[in-house]
C-alpha cells in the first residue's frame, strides 16, 4: 500500500505543473452560472484528449459528464463511482492583485471552484494511466451554478447523470481556506447546513414624513418585524437543534422627507432538520404577517427553497477518510464540525450514498488567508496535488474494498 501511495504521489507531482495552469487559466477566464461555455468546452476537449469515453456536453445547458473504465480485476466489476467539481465563479470584483486574477470585470472564482475543475482533470490523467488497477467504472460530472441556489445539481441529476450507467456512489471535494495546506477533513453525518431564502414585502402607505398619522409606515412596521424574527431561533427552535436566521437586506424609501409605500427585506435559513425548517419558516411567515396586521400593512412572504443538508453517508466518508490518511497522513486528516454553509453536492447525496471533504488550502506565510467569497480569496496551489492524489486514492480504496 505505501509503495502503491508513493508511485501515485510521484505521478501527480509529475503532472502538477499542468494542473497548476489549467486552474489558473480557469481563474483568468471564470464564468458565472450556467455561462461556463468555454469552460466546458475545454473540460470536454481535455477529456477527449485522455481518451475518456462517452463524454456528453450540454447537460442542464453547460455541464459535461464523461466515463472511464476500469480493466482491473476486483470485487466491484461493473460498478460505477462518480467525481464531481463544480465550474461557476462569482459575481464578485477581484481584488487579489494576482498575476491571473481574473480578466472578466466583477466575475471572479472567489470559492476556489477554479481549482475543483482542475483538480478533476488532474485526477482523469491519472485515473486514465492506471485503469489497470479498478475493475469498475468512474464517471467524471463537471456541474454549472452550484452557486445560484436551486443549484447546478438538481438539473443535472433529472437529466439522468446518475444513470447510464448506473451509479452505486458519489464523491466531491471543496477547497477550504480555513485549513491549512496539507490538511484534509472529511466527517460522516450532516457536515453542511441546508439553506433556504426569504422575501419579505411590506406594502404601507406612502405620505409626507411630517404627517406620519396619515400613513402606514412600512419603514417602522420593517423595523418591528427584524426585531421580532430575532427570537424565531431563540425562543422556538430546541436549544439541542441547530439553526440560523439572518435578515441581510432592508430596503425602503429614497428621500428624506417621504414616508415610503413600500419596503422590503430578506435573508437566509439555515438547518440541519426538515423539522427545524419548517418550524422556522411557520414562525417567520406568522410573525411577519402578524406585525403587518396588526400595523394596517399587507405583508407578503416568500420563501425561495434552497439546498437540503448535506449529509456524508457513515460507510463511504470512511473509505475516503482512509484515501486522505494514506495521501495525507494521519496527523493530518481532521474531522470537522458541521457549519452551516450550504452546498448543492447535497442533491447527489439525497440519491445516492457518497461523501463530500475538503481540501486545506490555506497559507499565512504566503498571505493566502482571505475566507470564501472575499474578493483577495486565493489558494495555496500545493493543495492541487493534494486534491488530485485524495480524489484518485478515493477511487483506488472504493474499488479495492469489498461492496
Amino acid at each position: 500500500m505505501a509503495t502503491a501511495v508513493r508511485s501515485l504521489l510521484a505521478d501527480v507531482d509529475e503532472i502538477l505543473p499542468g494542473v497548476i495552469a489549467d486552474r489558473r487559466h480557469f481563474h483568468e477566464h471564470p464564468e458565472l452560472g450556467f455561462q461556463e461555455i468555454e469552460t466546458a468546452r475545454i473540460v470536454a476537449e481535455r477529456l477527449a484528449s485522455l481518451g475518456v469515453e462517452d463524454i456528453r456536453t450540454g447537460i442542464n445547458k453547460t455541464g459535461v459528464t464523461g466515463l472511464i473504465r476500469g480493466s482491473g480485476s476486483g470485487p466491484n466489476v461493473g460498478k460505477t463511482i462518480l467525481l464531481r467539481a463544480d465550474m461557476d465563479a462569482l459575481p464578485i470584483h477581484e481584488e487579489t492583485g494576482a498575476e491571473y486574477a481574473s480578466k472578466h470585470e466583477g466575475v471572479m472564482h472567489a470559492c476556489g471552484h477554479d481549482a475543483h475543475t482542475a483538480i478533476l482533470l488532474g485526477a482523469a490523467r491519472v485515473l486514465s494511466g492506471r485503469k489497470d488497477e479498478f475493475a469498475g467504472n468512474v464517471k467524471l460530472l463537471f456541474q454549472p451554478a452550484e452557486e445560484m441556489p436551486p443549484g447546478g445539481a438538481l438539473g443535472m441529476i433529472e437529466a439522468g447523470v446518475l444513470e447510464s450507467p448506473h451509479v452505486d456512489a458519489v464523491f466531491g471535494l471543496h477547497m477550504a481556506n480555513n485549513l491549512p495546506v496539507g490538511q484534509v477533513a472529511v466527517g460522516s453525518g450532516p457536515i453542511l447546513a441546508g439553506g433556504d431564502l426569504f422575501q419579505i414585502t411590506i406594502q404601507g402607505k406612502g405620505g409626507h414624513a411630517a404627517h406620519p398619522q396619515a400613513a402606514v409606515d412600512p419603514v417602522v412596521i420593517g423595523a418591528q418585524v427584524i426585531a421580532a424574527l430575532q427570537t424565531v431561533v431563540s425562543r422556538n427552535v430546541d436549544p439541542m437543534e441547530s439553526a440560523v436566521l439572518s435578515i441581510t437586506f432592508f430596503k425602503a424609501g429614497d428621500a428624506f422627507n417621504v414616508i415610503p409605500d413600500v419596503a422590503t427585506l430578506g435573508g437566509t435559513v439555515r438547518w440541519f432538520s426538515m423539522e427545524v425548517a419548517a418550524l422556522v419558516e411557520e414562525r417567520l411567515k406568522a410573525i411577519a404577517e402578524g406585525i403587518g396586521a396588526a400595523s394596517g400593512a399587507e405583508v407578503t412572504v416568500e420563501i425561495r427553497k434552497g439546498y437540503p443538508p448535506t449529509i456524508n453517508d457513515a460507510g463511504q466518508a470512511a473509505i475516503v477518510r482512509e484515501a486522505l490518511v494514506a495521501v495525507a497522513g494521519e496527523e493530518n486528516v481532521i474531522t470537522p464540525a458541521p457549519i452551516m454553509g450550504g452546498e448543492d453536492f447535497s442533491r447527489f447525496l439525497l440519491n445516492r450514498p457518497g461523501a463530500f471533504f475538503n481540501i486545506g488550502s490555506m497559507n499565512e506565510a504566503k498571505g493566502l488567508t482571505y475566507g470564501h467569497h472575499h474578493p483577495k480569496f486565493d489558494i495555496d496551489e500545493e493543495s492541487l496535488g493534494t486534491g488530485v492524489a485524495s480524489m484518485v486514492q478515493t477511487v483506488l480504496t472504493w474499488f479495492g474494498t469489498e461492496r
